[in-house]
């Protein structure tokens, strides 16, 4: 029962933290559920991550899983609800304000305020889950080369071509497990 309710806690509160989509709580989610809690490892963290990357749907219900990892189905689902109703009463209530004060001119300056806070939450997701996902001190450090090259090598690629990183996942996934198994 104690775990369910640091589920709750945790996942509530990264909710709430949670300004411009969930990406931009993920360091302080791999801090809580690896660091603090141990509900997850550094390594299982990244997996998840990547598979809610890949999966149908919201990105951000890879929650359930970690949820699963610490209590089972009832931290599952637990989790779900943690992490997506708060956020969904508030912006409900914030959202019947925003619009009650729809000429007001700090309404703009406070949209143009919140962008970069977003993009530096969302950058420090990615550098988050890249650094775990590429260097792990448990590893030779040839590997960590290896897997710091695919992640080079897809930004690169991102930044060329138009493709869908689905594609790319399953393909680095493909290419790791035959490189490095």
């Amino acid at each position: 029962m104690k775990e369910l309710i640091e589920l709750l806690n945790v996942f509530a509160m990264l909710s709430l933290m949670a300004v411009g989509g969930g990406t931009a709580v993920i360091p302080q989610m791999e801090h809580e559920t690896v660091a603090v809690h141990q509900w997850v490892s550094s390594t299982q963290f990244a997996s998840i991550y990547s598979l809610g990357q890949l999966a149908p749907g919201p990105n951000m219900s890879m929650v359930g899983i970690i949820g699963y990892h610490a209590a089972g189905a009832a931290g599952f689902f637990l989790v779900l609800f943690a992490f997506y109703f708060p956020a969904c009463m508030l912006t409900y209530v914030v959202s019947h304000i925003w619009d009650s004060y729809r000429d007001n001119p700090w309404r703009d300056a406070v949209q143009r305020g919140l962008a970069p806070i977003t993009i530096g939450l969302m950058l420090a997701g990615v550098y988050a889950v890249g650094k775990t996902a590429s260097f792990n001190l448990d590893r030779p450090l040839w590997f960590n080369g290896v897997t710091l090259g695919f992640g080079l090598a897809i930004v690169l690629l991102l930044f060329w071509k138009r493709i869908n990183p689905a594609i790319l996942i399953l393909a680095c996934g493909a290419i790791g497990w035959f490189v490095l198994r």
